[in-house]
């Protein structure tokens, strides 16, 4: 008698059913991701990384082993047998990351239309971005050192990524990763906005040329000013009477640049804010000199939402244990962590039941290889559960 109640896949297969294989087969074809790895293809290696992101494996042998478990169901998924630690590890060597961050990026594109918070009114808000960084450590004499040498000799060392998401769906459009050393405000260069775009950041990325062409471009930022920036008051914008209290002070200031050795004038926006919530004073940026100074601060309140997305990364996908020693190996297990992150969201924005994202990922984790509907199971994983196994029972009572 066949047990109708389960689910026809484990949960880890209906999580890969997300991703169309053939989008992973034009990009494999463009980049010629499979020329010389026959026997360990892009799919394979992909759904390997991913199986590691969301089982929480910490070394080759954890993950290789992990799949073995699996070796009678790993046909069904496309992998012929499991991974030996020196094919995957071969794999991350050799494999370029930059098909891995196109295959995030393709999945991106195709599910970005469900990311969007329906919650977020402020018209700005459709035209916001938002970018920081997050360095992600490493003991391994990999990328340049990021720091002073640590008194046990090890060098910490880092992979710095640098993201940019809109405001409204959380996770990112663009993913630059430079060493842990490496200045913020390199960054911007590689950023393409359109015109009309609002740009939020911390004062690490200060860069008054390139403040400069935004504003050429049409293109609003605001960011908080340096404590040692040198400046001239022009003008101070008199305060409306039914203000935020929290704006002490709106004036017009200009900065300057240096091209070619030469200096030039910038004109921008200085806004005085006191946090109330922390107790202290935040100096804003911007070129916009239009907007009103409340509504200044309200979008710069929103760069918090970034660092959502690192907590939410870190935290459910952690990236502190890496199967190489390799930059390239390195990229792919955070690309994959991304990738992971962003199956995740999907699947969270097709739920009734509100889950904390964290308990989300963590009951996924646990029943990875069950077979139960996902969905059903996470908007009521109680009675989900309790119906699998009553029909279990009944399938044992009854054996044909």
């Amino acid at each position: 008698m066949k047990n109708t109640h389960f689910f026809g896949q484990p949960i880890f297969s209906q999580l890969l059913s997300l991703i169309d294989r053939s989008l992973v087969a034009k990009i494999v074809s463009k980049n010629q991701s499979d020329r010389y790895y026959k026997s360990f293809d892009t799919w394979q290696h992909l759904v390997t990384m991913l199986y590691c992101s969301f089982s929480g494996a910490t070394s080759l042998r954890e993950l290789s082993t992990g799949l073995l478990a699996w070796q009678n169901k790993l046909i069904h998924i496309g992998i012929p047998k499991a991974p030996r630690r020196s094919t995957i590890s071969d794999g991350n060597k050799r494999r370029p990351s930059e098909v891995f961050k196109a295959l995030y990026l393709s999945l991106f594109e195709k599910y970005r239309g469900v990311l969007p918070d329906s919650r977020l009114k402020m018209e700005v808000i459709q035209k916001l971005f938002i970018v920081d960084s997050t360095v992600i450590s490493l003991f391994k004499d990999i990328l340049k050192v990021a720091g002073r040498p640590r008194k046990d000799g090890r060098s910490k060392g880092g992979i710095k990524a640098h993201v940019m998401i809109h405001a409204a769906e959380l996770m990112p459009c663009l993913v630059r990763f430079t060493e842990g050393s490496r200045h913020d405000h390199t960054f911007l260069k590689y950023l393409n906005l359109p015109e009309g775009s609002y740009l939020v950041m911390d004062k690490g990325y200060t860069d008054y040329h390139q403040y400069a062409q935004w504003t050429d471009r049409g293109i609003f930022f605001v960011s908080r000013m340096k404590n040692n920036a040198k400046f001239e008051s022009l003008e101070e914008i008199e305060l409306p009477e039914d203000r935020d209290h929290e704006i002490l002070k709106d004036e017009t200031i200009t900065v300057q640049y240096t091209v070619d050795n030469e200096k030039h004038p910038l004109k921008l926006r200085r806004i005085a804010y006191w946090d109330q919530k922390n107790q202290k004073l935040l100096i804003f940026l911007t070129n916009n000199l239009e907007l009103d100074a409340a509504t200044v601060a309200a979008i710069y309140k929103h760069r918090w939402q970034i660092e959502l997305l690192f907590k939410k990364l870190k935290q459910n996908f952690p990236l502190k244990y890496f199967l190489g020693d390799n930059q390239n190996a390195i990229e792919i297990q955070i690309w994959c962590a991304l990738i992971s992150l962003l199956l995740m969201e999907v699947v969270r924005k097709q739920l009734k039941r509100n889950w904390a994202f964290s308990n989300m990922v963590a009951i996924v984790r646990f029943h990875l290889t069950s077979y139960v509907h996902l969905k059903n199971f996470l908007n009521n994983p109680e009675k989900e559960l309790r119906e699998s196994l009553a029909k279990s029972s009944q399938m044992n009572l009854f054996p044909t």
